[in-house]
């Protein structure tokens, strides 16, 4: 018998609803206000399998700041970056500590290294540890022979909210290498808690300290959470 806390009868549509809710940062109490609904109906859509009609799924993407397209997956096979500018876009410089802050403590961004057959770009499931990033690779993989010998890579994420155009980025650049010290080798194994989604055999451990950190973010003025403009 499953109960509301058994993932496993979750809804594509759910498990996108409640990823929305937590990147805006937002209770299912404040999000059920906002769609005209009560929490309970919030958590039901999210943890079992409903069939909500359009007229809720419209108000629902409303309080997520979405498109019905982006809850309900039709839009997930498509590159990022197809709606026009926003309305006059600005693009911001972040400080360090909001970089970090973004990064949060774990999550899935991109490392360009230079290797034997030159550039190249992964996608890693990282983890954020003493002011460091850590990811796992396979020992002969391209990444991880390029890691091993201590080159320097760059590292980006990015969000993107496709209905308003905005987002943000955020640019580490340092060395990476992978720990020989045994002892520390043990204790950041243990430490990290993030799996690549990729599986197989990714157990070497690779650490990036970044020299430099930069990031930048589209706003857009008037769009939904964005601070409201100065009166003149």
């Amino acid at each position: 018998m499953n109960s509301t806390g058994d993932r496993r009868y979750r809804s594509d549509l759910g498990r996108r609803v409640a990823t929305r809710r937590r990147q805006l940062g937002l209770s299912r109490e404040e999000v059920a206000e906002r769609a005209g609904s009560a929490p309970g109906y919030i958590a039901y859509v999210e943890e079992q399998l409903p069939t909500p009609g359009i007229e809720f799924l419209v108000r629902l993407a409303h309080a997520l700041e979405t498109t019905i397209q982006e809850l309900t997956g039709l839009t997930a096979d498509l590159a990022p970056g197809g709606a026009p500018p926003g309305n006059r876009p600005e693009l911001v410089e972040l400080e360090e500590t909001e970089c970090w802050a973004l990064l949060g403590d774990r999550g899935v961004g991109r490392v360009g290294v230079e290797g034997a057959d030159g550039l190249a770009v992964f996608p890693v499931n990282y983890q954020v540890l003493d002011g460091s990033l850590v990811f796992s690779t396979g020992a002969d993989s391209a990444l991880g022979r390029a890691a091993a010998s201590g080159v320097e890579a760059a590292f980006e994420e990015d969000r993107l909210d496709e209905a308003f155009s905005r987002g943000w980025s955020v640019l580490l650049v340092g060395t990476v290498h992978v720990l020989a010290d045994p002892a520390e080798a043990m204790g950041l194994s243990r430490a990290v808690t993030v799996r690549p989604w990729s599986g197989g055999e990714r157990d070497t451990v690779v650490r990036l300290v970044p020299r430099r950190v930069t990031g930048r973010r589209i706003h857009v003025p008037g769009a939904p959470g964005e601070p409201a403009a100065p009166v003149a």
